[in-house]
């Protein structure tokens, strides 16, 4: 049996037969075609792009329907790369001018073009080097005809284990043969997590070195939640995944009764739980787990994957669909959040040597004030169907602050003058995701109706750990008490002045972390949909004392492993059937 650790990046249990999956790809020789065949080389590979295009245009649409449109964008993303006016010209250089084969010509620029990303110093742009290698995989089978090896192939369940996966190789898995994933590279933010997510196929990436440790037919575990990799596990390690995985199913069915209870602690301390969301069609999802509202409705999906900016009426029916879905529960909207993370599948993409302390969030909607009053104007609108709250994200100073509400009231103020109707009484909030924020809250804290703690980007500030880096993912603990202290203060100084804080990072997803913020006097928690019923039966099996105390301790420790340590005996003790059992 050997044990290996990587990065979970898709929860669930895996448990079967391992297929390593190994593109044997083509071997392109540096051939030179002769000069009078120069143009039939152009006019092969032209043929090779459109039948491409093709590919991609169909799998962006098959995609979308089947997993959303963010998911089809994906797609989308990698069309636009194969459609870029300079890769042509530097294609058709090198088969007019320097006479190579079409083959040649397509398998040099576009492993430059990869190796570049992979050099690039960017966790963000090192894991886009694989959508230049599914295009080179797309004109490669254009010009030779032969396919690579293809997922579709396969026909017994297995569990894939690879080098890495191409969004094009991951989109057309299919969850009733691929029991999970495993590949030594690859990072949270990569493609095969995201599709992988989407396709609730247990996944760990970023492993490292060990397909050559496999042989065919090796019994294989994947561990979705804790980022372990078991090979040949012996019979007592596999009887105890059986059992974790049977437990965690019924605790599925038990959860489902909760839906229509509040999270109320067992002594009544009523605790709201919002939803997290990035598509209008989330709504309904939200209330069949049982969602108090949308704490954080993510708009920036309209701009991944299109070449073009969204109108007001893409925002505005985008946004009213899920005011509608919610019948009247609160739906916090997020203005345009675009980063580093995001930046390279949208219009405004554009290269920084530092994108995290770069142009984001809101410092990109207030460079660019048409199209942030375009969002402004749709959600203005919506409001009059709901209770719509708007919420800036990352604001650092009170001028970020100031200009946003100015650009709000300027916009309220043309839409009344064109005969809208616009509520006054919107809330109006900021996210507190820099440690800037958290020291100057006091007087940010006069200009809000609210405030909501983005523990994600708060942790990587205030650690100074991206957090989509692999190399230091085991510095990203957002249960350091340097990240504890800053949400502390931060409820402190809103608590004061009677400004309603929630917590709407991930952190608030894991039901130890949870109580522990519910201990910290946070009673508003925003998590993904599929969270909620877990923290309902979390929070139902504890007494708000209980919630505190644990919250006592642990900001008294000195290290985030012991914090999460400590968190976890607690968890065990207070509501045993959430823990995951190593």
């Amino acid at each position: 049996m050997l044990e290996l650790q990587g990065i979970a990046v898709s929860p669930g249990v895996a448990i079967g037969q391992a297929l390593v999956f190994d593109r044997e790809g083509y071997q392109i020789s540096r051939s030179r075609a002769a000069t009078v065949d120069a143009n039939q080389e152009w006019l092969r590979l032209k043929s090779a792009i459109d039948s491409a295009a093709a590919k991609l245009e169909a799998s962006a649409q098959i995609t979308a329907d089947k997993l959303g449109a963010r998911l089809g964008g994906i797609f989308s993303a990698q069309l636009q790369m194969l459609l870029d006016r300079r890769l042509h010209d530097e294609l058709e250089q090198l088969i007019q001018k320097q006479s190579y084969s079409a083959e040649f010509a397509v398998s040099e620029v576009l492993n430059g073009y990869a190796a570049a990303f992979r050099r690039a110093g960017s966790s963000f742009l090192a894991e886009r080097a694989a959508d230049i290698r599914d295009i080179e995989r797309l004109l490669l089978e254009g010009l030779t005809g032969v396919p690579t090896q293809t997922l579709r192939e396969i026909t017994n369940p297995a569990i894939i284990a690879s080098h890495d996966l191409t969004p094009g190789e991951t989109a057309v898995l299919d969850p009733r043969k691929i029991l999970g994933l495993c590949t030594e590279t690859g990072g949270p933010g990569g493609h095969t997590a995201i599709v992988a997510r989407g396709l609730e196929i247990p996944a760990v990436v970023g492993i490292g070195p060990f397909l050559h440790l496999l042989r065919a037919d090796d019994s294989i575990i994947v561990d979705g939640h804790l980022g372990r990799v078991i090979i040949n596990p012996d019979d007592d390690t596999r009887e105890r995944y059986l059992a974790r995985r049977e437990h965690r199913q019924s605790i599925a069915r038990e959860l489902t009764e909760l839906r229509d209870l509040p999270a109320c602690t067992s002594d009544g301390i009523r605790v709201e739980l919002m939803a997290n969301i990035e598509f209008p069609t989330e709504g309904q999802s939200c209330l069949d787990r049982g969602a108090d509202g949308v704490g954080l409705y993510r708009t920036e999906f309209l701009y991944l994957g299109s070449e073009a900016d969204p109108s007001e009426e893409d925002h505005f029916q985008a946004y009213v669909q899920v005011v509608r879905d919610m019948g009247g529960k609160p739906v916090v909207m997020r203005t345009l959040d675009l980063g580093a993370d995001k930046m390279g599948m949208t219009p405004y993409a554009h290269q920084e040597n530092n994108p995290f302390l770069g142009l984001r969030s809101i410092r990109l909607s207030l460079r660019n004030p048409a199209l942030f009053r375009t969002q402004i104007r749709a959600m203005l609108r919506a409001a009059s169907e709901g209770d719509i709250r708007i919420m800036f994200p990352m604001i650092t100073t009170l001028d970020e602050l100031r200009t946003a509400r100015f650009l709000l009231r300027s916009v309220a103020e043309d839409l009344r003058e064109e005969g809208h109707v616009v509520r006054n009484d919107i809330p109006i909030g900021m996210m507190v995701e820099v440690p800037a924020a958290v020291v100057m809250l006091d007087r940010f804290i006069a200009e809000v109706d609210f405030v909501s703690i983005g523990t994600n980007d708060l942790t990587q500030y205030a650690l100074a750990v991206d957090r989509g880096n692999e190399a230091v993912a085991d510095l990203y603990q957002a249960c350091d008490p340097a990240v504890l202290r800053l949400i502390q203060k931060t409820w402190e100084i809103a608590t004061q002045h009677q400004v309603s804080t929630s917590v709407c990072g991930e952190m608030s997803n894991h039901p130890a972390l949870a109580l522990l913020l519910v201990g910290m006097g946070i009673r508003v928690l925003s998590v993904a949909p599929s969270a909620i019923p877990v923290l309902k039966k979390a929070i139902r099996s504890v007494t708000i004392g209980q919630c505190q105390a644990m919250a006592w301790r642990a900001m008294r420790l000195d290290t985030a492993k012991e914090v999460d340590a400590f968190l976890q005996n607690q968890l065990a003790g207070l509501v045993p059937e959430m823990v995951l059992q190593a």
